[in-house]
C-alpha cells in the first residue's frame, strides 16, 4: 500500500473500468481519523482510501458518499451507495482492510460490486 498523503487510482480489474483516478491515502492516525470532515465537497474522479479501517462514520460532513470496503487481497467485500451526512456505517465489516469514499454514484457507474477485484496503481503507473 503507498504511504500516507499519496495519491493513487483506482481501477475495478473485474469490471475493467476505472473506479476512481485520484484518490489520496489516508494511513497515518490523525489523517485517518479526519478523513473527509469539514471538506466541502468531493469532486468527480476523486476519493480517500483510509487504511486500516473496517467501519466509518458521517459525523460532521457535509455531503453524502459511496464507501467500498475492501480485503487484504484488493477485493471487495461491501459496497454502500449514498451514505448521508450524520449517519454510522456498520460497526464493523468482517474481512475489511480498508475503506475507500468515494462520491456518490461512482459504485453504479463503475459498476464496482462484492466480490470485485480491485487494483491500486501509483501516479507513475506501478503497481501499489
Amino acid at each position: 500500500m503507498p504511504s500516507n498523503g499519496s495519491i493513487v487510482g483506482v481501477y475495478n480489474v473485474s469490471r475493467e473500468t476505472p473506479v476512481a483516478g485520484s484518490v489520496r491515502v489516508a494511513r497515518t492516525f490523525l489523517s485517518r481519523g479526519r478523513g473527509l470532515m469539514m471538506e466541502a465537497s468531493l469532486p468527480p474522479d476523486t476519493g480517500l482510501l483510509i487504511d486500516p479501517c473496517s467501519s466509518i462514520h458521517m459525523f460532521f460532513m457535509r455531503f453524502a458518499l459511496d464507501v467500498v470496503y475492501v480485503d487484504r487481497e484488493d477485493r471487495i467485500v461491501r459496497a454502500q451507495r449514498s451514505i448521508k451526512p450524520w449517519r454510522v456505517g456498520p460497526v464493523f465489516t468482517r474481512g475489511a482492510k480498508y475503506v475507500i469514499e468515494l462520491p456518490v454514484g461512482t459504485i453504479e457507474r463503475s459498476g464496482s460490486a462484492v466480490g470485485d477485484q480491485l487494483r491500486i496503481v501509483d501516479r507513475s503507473g506501478a503497481f501499489a
